[in-house]
C-alpha cells in the first residue's frame, strides 16, 4: 500500500515586513485620543490626553468628534496602506486625486477575498452589498455603523475631514517632536530587522508584539510590522488583502538606545516568570498538554490560590494564555526567549 508522509509536507508561514512612519503614529495618536474607555489603560497619564484635549482649536476639537462618532481613524489607515506616502502633503494631495468610488472602496475594510465584488459593489452605493458587509462583519464593534457611514456620506465632506485631522494632530503632536519621534520608529524596526535574520516569523511577531500567537492563515502571506509610541502599551491587529499588520508598541530600548543596557519589559518579565520552582513546573505540564486550574490543582498538590496567583505571573509575562477554559503555554514565547537574550547582550 502507498503511503503519503504527511510530515514531509511544509508547514504554512509568512514573509515579515516592517515599516514606519510619521503618518501612521499620527493616525494612531488620533485613535488613541478618541477611544475614551481605552484611555486609562495606555501608557501616557490620562493628564496628558486631557493636555492634548485642551490644546486643540474648536475646529480641530469638532473633527476629532467626528472621528469618536464614526471610527474614521480607520479610513485614515486604510487610505496609508495604498503607498509610502512621502509627507502629510503628498497624503493630502492623493486623497484629493481619489474618485468617489475608489475613495470609499479604500476607506471600507478588507473582510474577505470572497467580499471583494461586494465591498466594490457597496463603494459603488449599492445598498444589498452594504448590508452584507454589514452581515459579515456584526461580530466587530464597530464595522457595521463605520460601513454605513462610509457608503453613505459625502465623498468631499469625508476627504476634507480626514485631510483635516490629520493636520491637526501632525501640526500639533508630531511636528514639534518630529525628529525625536522618527529616530525612536527608525530604531526600533532596524532592531526588528536584525532580529528577523535571526528568529522564525512566528517567533518575530510574538516578540515584537510582546506575547501574540500568529500562526498563518490561508490567504495570508505577509505580515507587516507597523511600530508606534503613542499607544503603548497596545498592539493593534488589522487585515489587507493577502496581509496580517500588526501596529506594535516600540521597546524600551529603542527610546533609550543610548543606554545599551536597558533590556525589554517583557524580558525581564519572562525571566523573572521562570525563575521559580513552582512555576517552572507548570510550564512543563503546560508543554504537555493545555490544563484546567483543577487539573492543575490536582497534579501540584497547591491551593487554587495559590496556583492562580503563579499563573497570573505568567500570563502577565505573556507565556501562558487561557483558552476554552483552560491554560495554554505560548509555546514560540518561550523558545524564543534565547533569540530575545541573545538581541539583548549584543545590542550596541
Amino acid at each position: 500500500m502507498d503511503l503519503i508522509n504527511a510530515t514531509s509536507l511544509k508547514r504554512r508561514t509568512y514573509q515579515i515586513d516592517v515599516k514606519c512612519s510619521l503618518l501612521w503614529e499620527c493616525a494612531l495618536g488620533i485613535a488613541a485620543v478618541t477611544n475614551t474607555p481605552l484611555l486609562d489603560s495606555l501608557e501616557k497619564p490620562m493628564q496628558y490626553w486631557r493636555t492634548v484635549r485642551d490644546s486643540f482649536s474648536e475646529e480641530m476639537r469638532q473633527q476629532l468628534g467626528l472621528v469618536e462618532k464614526h471610527n474614521t481613524w480607520k479610513a485614515l489607515l486604510q487610505v496609508l496602506h495604498q503607498r509610502d506616502f512621502l509627507d502629510l502633503e503628498d497624503f493630502a494631495a492623493f486623497v484629493h486625486s481619489l474618485d468617489g468610488k475608489e475613495f470609499r472602496y479604500i476607506c471600507i475594510p478588507f473582510v474577505g477575498v470572497e467580499e471583494q465584488e461586494i465591498r466594490r459593489d457597496a463603494a459603488d452605493g449599492n445598498q444589498e452589498a452594504m448590508e452584507q458587509l454589514q452581515t459579515k462583519t456584526e461580530e466587530n464593534p464597530f464595522f457595521p455603523r463605520y460601513i454605513e457611514y462610509i457608503c453613505k456620506v459625502a465623498v468631499e465632506d469625508l476627504k476634507r475631514h480626514l485631510v483635516a485631522v490629520m493636520t491637526g494632530w501632525y501640526d500639533a503632536i508630531i511636528a514639534p517632536d518630529k525628529e525625536n519621534v522618527q529616530k525612536i520608529l527608525h530604531t526600533d524596526i532596524e532592531a526588528k530587522w536584525l532580529a528577523k535574520e535571526k528568529m522564525p516569523s512566528e517567533a518575530l511577531v510574538s516578540w515584537a508584539t510582546s506575547g501574540i500567537n500568529y500562526a498563518a492563515e490561508p490567504g495570508v502571506h505577509r505580515v507587516l510590522l507597523i511600530p508606534h509610541m503613542i499607544y503603548r502599551p497596545w498592539s493593534i491587529v488589522a487585515d489587507l488583502e493577502g496581509t496580517k499588520v500588526f501596529y506594535y508598541p516600540v521597546a524600551n530600548e529603542s527610546i533609550a538606545p543610548e543606554d545599551p543596557y536597558m533590556p525589554n519589559d517583557f524580558l525581564v518579565l519572562r525571566h523573572k516568570a521562570l525563575g521559580d520552582e513552582m512555576r517552572l513546573r507548570m510550564v512543563k505540564l503546560l508543554f504537555e498538554k493545555s490544563r484546567s486550574l483543577n487539573e492543575l490543582t490536582g497534579l501540584l498538590k497547591l491551593g487554587k490560590s495559590t496556583i492562580h496567583h503563579h499563573l497570573k505571573i505568567l500570563r502577565s509575562a505573556k507565556l501562558v494564555e487561557v483558552k476554552n477554559s483552560c491554560y495554554v503555554l505560548k509555546q514560540h514565547a518561550l523558545f524564543s526567549l534565547s533569540e530575545e537574550l541573545e538581541l539583548y547582550i549584543h545590542q550596541d
